[in-house]
């Protein structure tokens, strides 16, 4: 049995077990977590949040991503079950792409961490500002 951090009741280690452990070096969550929380999938998580996309114009709405990392983080967050993709079998290839009800959960996460961080921005706009005029002098 594990102590469960907000309990003095242990935790059966099955639980424990099955709830993943983020801390722990090999977890599997923690490939998850690298999905969702680098920049391009906090930026694709929020585009899709609002829209379904193809992919040329995800590209767009997520300015300063390479086609190829894009391609990677749809992929990736497809394989997590977060986006959904859909081919239409047409001539050329139409493919478009939305958030699952997981991804869609997900989006709202980061999407709270990143509103926080641009109404931060001048407060931390403000602390580079000061390091800088420290190392200035």
């Amino acid at each position: 049995m594990t102590e469960h951090p907000n309990s003095l009741t242990p935790e059966p280690l099955s639980t424990h077990l099955a709830r993943g452990d983020l801390m722990a070096a090999q977890c599997p969550s923690r490939a998850v977590l690298k999905h969702m929380t680098s920049r391009w999938g906090v930026l694709i998580l929020i585009a899709l949040e609002t829209s379904t996309y193809r992919f040329s114009a995800l590209r767009r709405r997520v300015g300063g991503v390479s086609e190829r990392m894009l391609a990677q983080t749809l992929q990736a967050l497809e394989d997590d079950g977060m986006v959904h993709r859909h081919a239409f079998d047409v001539v050329p290839p139409h493919v478009e792409y939305s958030l699952t009800p997981l991804g869609r959960e997900a989006a709202e996460k980061v999407r709270i961490l990143a509103d926080w961080i641009e109404t931060s921005m001048p407060r931390i706009a403000k602390v580079w500002q000061e390091k800088q005029d420290k190392q200035s002098f």
